[in-house]
């Protein structure tokens, strides 16, 4: 899936890749897609819970060997 935009938080623990997905999705328009690519196992429920609490929609997750991404859908 094509992503407007890209963030890359391999390496980054919880709440970093929240925090920087939170950043980008701010200077983003409504309707554009965000694509985070996380090492931390944690970020998958973490972008769950994230996209409740915000109206963001969770567009898609999976994993692809250490690698969990993300997609999210601005609101």
């Amino acid at each position: 899936m094509n992503a407007d935009k890209e963030l890359d938080a391999r390496g980054l623990n919880c709440p970093l890749p929240i925090l920087k997905a939170k950043k980008a999705l701010a200077d983003m328009h409504s309707g554009q897609t965000l694509k985070v690519i996380a090492t931390d196992s944690g970020s998958v429920r973490d972008f769950q819970a994230f996209a409740k609490q915000t109206g963001n929609e969770l567009l898609d997750q999976q994993t692809v060997g250490d690698e969990h991404i993300t997609i999210l859908k601005r609101r």
